[in-house]
């Protein structure tokens, strides 16, 4: 088809679609709130709608009194039942998919349910709004005349009792439309192989002599395969190999730790970045300014949003408000209501608003991802941005790293334990340390007044990890690819203590 013809197309599309996108832009709340009594309405018959009356809920004080707040341990039994064949349990129409992601305390892995709608009216909604809105933003875009690089996580799927499970990107391309397939590479063949790193391999023997314009995929595994098509090519730039690419769609994990590294080997001022946020349970928000790293809270895929503040979160204070209530600046933890059965679901995520018209966010973190043993509530947002300045003024760079309390002992008092490995070490360990401590000091008031004259946190200590240590960590675990990522900040040693001694292993 010819590329004037597509855009065309896209064009009709997008104008159609951005009328949709002024309406929730212009009625953010009355549109959730439409979309929660739709969701009861449709599920009211359901097991569940039965249990709390979904039929008489007639305002959102109600839904929230009658309906609890819930994490996957409160749906493992119910979800373990509709893999079995079980329907009506929590969505009237039957699911067929289950999104298999990593575990939690008390199972060793989570099955998400991803219904025909979520699929439809959510996941696939997202992939082409996020290919209208940079088109409307980059109108002299060429992205039609190659090919996009998907990178998933995707393994075979796996079927029993008429269900079947892998991970989400297997999913969305078990149930690609021909289109998707026909701009996508590499194929569908490679993309669902199982082995991460003959997959590999593969991917970059199947798409070294393609024309690539676009990338999507998580950061930490889409630079090793970038930097695996160098190798194989010996070039230094991906422009060399690609030279009409012109944008990287990414998310899963922050983009912070990786910048400079994807800015080595795309060295043009206007390559443009697009991040998006999504997981297993659904897709929430959107890049929708080529400037602004910023993400427009997405409100008609089908998912209602409720929040936490973090501040009163894991509290007998805990309070959860809808999206109506929250503020710019604070940290808070998602609530989930959606179109394949979750109510009330507490995804793990934390988000910070930087605006409320329209309502945009950053994702700032995990709930169970920080350390707060000592009072000093560190996110991941504060440990990634401080990483960045000490690298920029150390002329270092890091590939991953993690951190966990030293917790106090007799008169001993705590501090925080850093293992990074880096790609190029800063000179001075002890000055990047130091350099480390007083940016965490400037960017986290509740860590600067612990760390005040030593009086609860001592100075950090900071290790250097041997190479490929995290890479032998994920693979030891059976974590290659996909939305798996390294536990940056944990209040347990857990994972520390266990990387700490295969560090000791050469």
């Amino acid at each position: 088809m010819p590329i004037p013809l597509v855009n065309s197309i896209a064009s009709w599309f997008l104008k159609k679609r951005f009328h949709q996108i002024e309406l929730f832009l212009k009625y953010p709340n009355e549109v959730q709130n439409e979309l929660l009594f739709q969701l009861l309405a449709t599920a009211k018959d359901t097991e569940i709608g039965r249990k709390h009356e979904f039929s008489t809920i007639t305002n959102y004080k109600t839904f929230s009194e009658r309906v609890p707040i819930s994490s996957y341990e409160e749906y493992q039994n119910v979800i373990g039942r509709s893999r079995q064949g079980e329907h009506n349990i929590f969505w009237p129409n039957p699911i067929k998919w289950f999104a298999k992601s990593s575990g939690t305390t008390n199972a060793k892995s989570k099955f998400i349910p991803v219904s025909t709608e979520s699929l439809e009216d959510c996941h696939y909604a997202a992939s082409k709004d996020l290919l209208c809105m940079y088109l409307n933003n980059n109108q002299d875009s060429q992205l039609f005349t190659g090919k996009s690089l998907r990178l998933g996580g995707s393994k075979e799927l796996y079927k029993e009792n008429g269900t079947a499970f892998g991970d989400l990107s297997a999913i969305l391309i078990d149930n690609m439309p021909f289109w998707a397939e026909y701009s996508s590479t590499p194929s569908s063949k490679v993309s669902l192989m199982s082995d991460w790193e003959h997959k590999m391999q593969a991917i970059v023997e199947e798409t070294r002599d393609e024309n690539v314009t676009s990338l999507a995929g998580v950061p930490s595994w889409m630079l090793v395969l970038l930097n695996n098509v160098l190798d194989a090519t010996g070039k230094d730039s991906l422009f060399d190999i690609w030279p009409n690419l012109e944008v990287y769609f990414h998310g899963g994990v922050s983009f912070v730790p990786y910048v400079d590294q994807y800015n080595a080997i795309l060295p043009k001022s206007d390559f443009r970045y697009y991040e998006i946020y999504n997981a297993s349970e659904g897709f929430f928000a959107i890049q929708d300014q080529n400037s602004s790293s910023e993400l427009l809270l997405m409100l008609d895929y089908g998912i209602f949003y409720e929040f936490i503040p973090m501040d009163t979160y894991g509290t007998l204070e805990q309070r959860v408000i809808p999206l109506s209530d929250v503020k710019v600046g604070k940290n808070y933890a998602v609530i989930i209501t959606t179109n394949a059965g979750l109510w009330r679901y507490k995804i793990g995520d934390t988000i910070r608003f930087t605006s409320i018209s329209p309502y945009r966010i950053k994702v700032s973190g995990r709930t169970k991802h920080h350390i707060n043993a000592f009072g000093e509530e560190l996110i991941i947002e504060n440990a990634e941005d401080a990483l960045r300045e000490v690298c920029n003024c150390t002329q270092s760079e890091i590939v991953d790293y993690t951190a966990a309390p030293i917790f106090m002992k007799g008169r001993d008092k705590g501090s925080h334990e850093w293992l990074i490995e880096f790609k190029t070490p800063p000179n001075d360990i002890k000055a990047f340390n130091e350099l480390l401590d007083t940016t965490l000091k400037s960017l986290n008031s509740d860590y600067e007044a612990k760390r005040l004259n030593n009086m609860t946190l001592n100075m950090p200590t900071v290790h250097i990890a041997r190479e490929r240590l995290f890479y032998d960590w994920l693979k030891y675990h059976d974590k290659l690819g996909g939305q798996h990522k390294i536990p940056r900040l944990s209040n347990s040693r857990e994972y520390l203590d266990e990387l700490l001694q295969l560090n000791t292993v050469s």
